[in-house]
């Protein structure tokens, strides 16, 4: 396995990291495909085995189990020190905005409960799940910064927001001597590459690290004509994002297969090698042992430039899909 420093920190990170989202008590939350806890022990023990350091879990998923399922596991197969651990909160409710609970408040009570739910004192990095566009941003950096000041998280990342929030928020922090968003974790894959457009050029500038998430578009980078999974097929919120451009994603995803079968290696391992060519630590959802292998593999299978512009060239632009369009103000 090979490791990068993650954006301006000192956070050493394989360059692929275990996303959670797949795990967790599938009686709860929204997901009905993910897997119990046994089988996610299976998965991290395994992943840290071939030297996967980076997990990435949201207290959002599965009402918290899926912290709790990775929390344990880690700590029964690593030392703290070896792992690096990422979680996610999302923005007030509207219950917490009629009684008045304000950013910071709204912070610290979510990763406490994160905290809890990991059996950890700190997380390496505490990621704003989604941009809240009915608090005031002073008071979420405070929130934040306060976080890291009480040793409660070492850093802090981003996810799903604009190139011009992330540039405004880190340019907050800087004139109030605030910690800075390190990290961007967005929706980029090789058939969803709207990131390019903005968000990529401010993060190789800023030095900001590209985490995507659905690196493999829900399982279709992954899978030939006719394959399929339990997650392929319960997954509506994926069928949300890629149905109504299959037609002319399938052409990069047939290119995808021709590459995989000419050199021998998985389609999972031609998707990652794409995004880790973009200086991209990917975030990686795994809800089977073998489809760890693969994801480990990725780190040694890099492209050519001309394999590069083979899976690029058939791109077409794309409409924003899930979190991004429903914010798209």
């Amino acid at each position: 396995m090979e490791y990068t420093r993650l954006g301006k920190s000192d956070l050493n990170v394989s360059r692929v990291c275990m996303g959670c989202m797949g795990f967790g008590n599938a009686a709860t939350g929204q997901h009905s495909w993910t897997i119990s806890e046994e089988e996610s022990r299976e998965i991290i023990k395994r992943a840290l085995e071939l030297g996967i350091n980076f997990y990435d879990t949201a207290i959002a998923y599965q009402n918290g189990t899926s912290e709790q399922y990775t929390g344990r596991a880690l700590r029964d197969f690593a030392k703290r020190d070896e792992v690096i651990v990422a979680t996610k909160f999302l923005p007030r409710t509207k219950q917490e905005i009629n009684e008045g609970v304000d950013g910071k408040r709204h912070i610290e009570t979510m990763l406490d409960r994160s905290l809890k739910n990991l059996g950890m004192d700190y997380v390496d990095l505490y990621i704003y799940h989604m941009w809240d566009y009915n608090t005031p941003l002073p008071e979420i950096m405070e929130g934040l910064n306060h976080a890291v000041q009480a040793g409660k998280a070492r850093y802090i990342g981003i996810s799903n927001c604009y190139a011009y929030q992330l540039a405004k928020a880190n340019s907050f922090a800087e004139k109030e001597g605030l910690a800075k968003f390190i990290s961007i974790q967005g929706h980029y894959n090789l058939i969803f590459r709207e990131e390019e457009r903005e968000m990529a050029r401010l993060c190789r500038e800023d030095h900001i690290a590209m985490t995507p998430y659905s690196p493999l578009a829900g399982g279709r980078l992954s899978k030939r004509p006719g394959e399929t999974s339990k997650r392929f097929r319960e997954d509506n919120y994926a069928r949300f994002k890629y149905d109504t451009t299959a037609s002319q994603d399938g052409v990069i995803i047939g290119r995808v297969a021709e590459i995989a079968e000419r050199r021998s290696i998985s389609m999972t391992e031609v998707a990652l090698a794409w995004l880790l060519k973009k200086d991209a630590v990917p975030v990686v959802g795994v809800t089977k042992l073998t489809q760890v292998e693969g994801t480990a593999r990725a780190a040694d299978a890099v492209l050519t430039e001309d394999e590069t512009k083979y899976l690029e060239a058939p791109y077409v632009p794309h409409r924003l899909a899930g979190v991004m369009a429903e914010n798209n103000r």
